[in-house]
């Protein structure tokens, strides 16, 4: 079977979960417009608590019972915005639907001025549902889930950090830079791309590991399965910083180690039927050009 086939639907689309993207009030004389759009077919709409109260909404729902009563849930905002959707109801396992008022738009489906024939389509069966592959990582006892990237950096700009690496318990690399990226495929087309890092089909299940800077010009990205385990420590006495998919920041001290392995399940991103990953490349990227 081909790696772009998909054949997975929803079994129900009645309550669309709506998160709108933090600090952005002028969503305020948006969100009703998409609202009535749900509702001209037939679909509910429930509206997240801190979404609600940013636009002065007096109806709405904590993110665990909007997860827990909606069908499917949507992002209205960027990238980033469905990130953070995509990561906070990992447990709930629930299909995410991008509309994208952001810039550049990887992963967001949908603008808003397509939402209404989306919408048409939707109710017929006509999309489909990408999964995508997600990170899980042990650091200081405590588990996350990353949907882009997992970073390990320094904690001064004006110094380097060591990174020791091991794979399946067996040290493989050590790294000295800036960093070290650990990504997945529909995370390559971010920080990975720009340290230099290669361009995965998002559907692939696998690892990228990217230097950031790195002192040694023989250190070069690594792509490996997504079935290993990988371990990164760091041998200086400051520690080091993680930074999960640009949102959360830990600390782990000298010699602590953190895990990182494929997660249990997969991101579920609604798209429309006929978009074409190597299309959105070739605009967002200016391929070509």
């Amino acid at each position: 079977m081909k790696i772009t086939k998909n054949t997975e639907l929803l079994e129900s689309k009645n309550i669309a979960g709506i998160v709108l993207k933090p600090d952005a009030k002028y969503l305020k004389d948006i969100y009703p417009s998409i609202k009535a759009k749900f509702e001209k077919f037939g679909i509910s709409v429930l509206l997240e608590e801190s979404s609600a109260k940013m636009i002065d909404e007096t109806e709405y729902c904590e993110f665990e019972e909007l997860c827990e009563k909606s069908d499917f849930l949507v992002s209205v905002g960027g990238d980033g915005t469905l990130i953070s959707v995509t990561r906070r109801s990992f447990n709930f396992n629930k299909a995410v639907l991008g509309i994208n008022l952001g810039t550049l738009g990887f992963l967001t489906s949908v603008l808003p001025d397509e939402l209404e024939d989306f919408l048409e389509d939707f109710i017929q069966d006509i999309y489909g549902i990408d999964k995508r592959m997600m990170i899980k990582t042990s650091i200081n006892l405590n588990n996350s889930i990353a949907f882009n990237d997992i970073v390990i950096t320094r904690k001064s700009v004006a110094n380097m950090v060591h990174i020791d690496a091991l794979i399946d318990g067996k040290k493989f690399n050590s790294y000295y830079g800036d960093g070290l990226i650990i990504s997945t495929p529909t995370g390559s087309t971010a920080y990975n791309l720009s340290s230099g890092g290669p361009v995965l089909y998002p559907l692939t299940e696998a690892f990228i590991v990217t230097p950031i800077s790195p002192h040694s010009l023989t250190q070069r990205p690594l792509v490996l399965p997504a079935d290993f385990e990988i371990e990164l420590s760091t041998p200086d006495k400051e520690g080091a910083m993680i930074i999960i998919d640009g949102q959360d920041i830990y600390e782990i001290a000298q010699n602590e180690s953190i895990k990182i392995q494929i997660a249990s399940s997969k991101a579920k991103l609604i798209r429309l039927k006929d978009r074409d990953y190597f299309q959105v490349l070739n605009q967002k990227l200016n391929w070509g050009m």
